[in-house]
């Protein structure tokens, strides 16, 4: 039984594991799945090739991936700039940014999962030339790219896409992030991820997919029940410094990561993505180290993580399951996807 506080680095707050409640009597509500087969193309889908989206604009009739502007921004160029005085200690400011929208794929029934490798490999490369094409724009301090998956996250389009806000501050997370690692380096003259790594591949149960350069793992300080994390094995702050070979390397580990998520119980599994890359606001991020960071909601197959009082109202994070034993569950899946191995058992 794991029954324990553990400490989370990269957040700076503790982490609860009482894997002893993941068994506990359920009787509130569930989550019910259908398997539909989706065509390969809708004609009134807004992220397929050729289609009006809502803007009146057309999509290119795009092969590979499709990179457009947010028809409904949370930030843009065009935001108010003539705001209302808050009274007291409040304070506002024009929501500047710029939000796009990546497609991954032509096909509106594929997910980033059943992505053949090279094509991961292609779309970390759009990801590279979205966040340095971005970063370089006046006014621009963060590049946030992410992915919301599945109805569980509420998406109600699954067409293959992610999004991307560049925006005129630092998302807090991210802020975090790169103030504790900062502190770290100073402190104890080392990346605070490398040492993250060395610790995951000393004791070696949570690591989940390896090759030369990548590495994916449920982290020791997993919040989620599937939680994992995606990271270069050498330190980058951004996927601009990547070489071609550790793209290479990064998209493998992606595929084999995802591919095991979707079989764990032969469904796509739901997730919210995000792509944890410095900021670009001119501050030093020397300690800071990219890496994609993958929440699922589902703790069983029709059973959300419900975030409650010790989440919501406390701060804190109290997960129902114990990281070494999803990381157990995830490794012995196998790395051909469930819908390929079905085409291939029945020819």
């Amino acid at each position: 039984m794991t029954w324990e506080e553990r400490w989370h680095p990269l957040r700076e707050e503790w982490v609860i594991i009482a894997a002893h409640r993941q068994d506990r009597p359920w009787n509130g509500s569930t989550i019910d799945y259908e398997h539909a087969i989706l065509p390969e193309y809708v004609s009134d889908c807004y992220l397929c090739p050729g289609n009006v989206r809502i803007s009146g604009l057309r999509n290119d009739v795009y092969n590979g991936a499709f990179v457009f502007d947010n028809d409904h921004p949370c930030v843009g160029d065009d935001a108010p700039t003539e705001l209302t005085t808050p009274t007291g200690l409040y304070r506002s400011q024009p929501a500047k940014g710029i939000a796009r929208v990546v497609c991954y794929s032509p096909k509106h029934n594929l997910t980033l999962a059943e992505l053949e490798t090279p094509e991961i490999e292609s779309l970390l490369n759009v990801w590279r030339e979205q966040y340095v094409d971005l970063s370089n724009r006046k006014g621009i301090e963060h590049v946030l790219i992410f992915e919301n998956k599945g109805e569980a996250v509420g998406v109600s389009n699954p067409h293959p896409h992610c999004q991307i806000y560049a925006t005129n501050f630092v998302f807090k997370t991210i802020e975090t992030e790169s103030r504790v690692s900062e502190n770290y380096l100073k402190e104890h003259g080392r990346v605070l991820f490398q040492d993250i790594l060395k610790a995951e591949r000393d004791d070696g149960r949570r690591i989940i997919c390896e090759n030369d350069s990548a590495i994916a793992f449920v982290p020791y300080f997993a919040r989620y029940a599937y939680e994992v994390y995606v990271a270069p094995k050498d330190t980058h702050t951004s996927l601009a410094t990547f070489s071609s070979s550790e793209t290479q390397d990064f998209a493998s580990a992606m595929k084999c990561l995802l591919v095991k998520l979707d079989n764990l119980w032969h469904m796509p599994f739901p997730y919210v993505m995000t792509l944890h890359q410095s900021p670009t606001d001119g501050g030093n991020h020397r300690g800071f180290q990219f890496h994609i960071e993958i929440h699922p909601p589902l703790r069983r197959p029709n059973l959300l993580k419900y975030l409650a009082g010790p989440e919501i109202g406390g701060g804190n994070f109290l997960s129902d399951t114990a990281p070494e034993e999803k990381a157990a569950e995830l490794r012995v899946q196998p790395e051909v996807h469930y819908k390929e191995a079905a085409l291939v058992g029945g020819d």
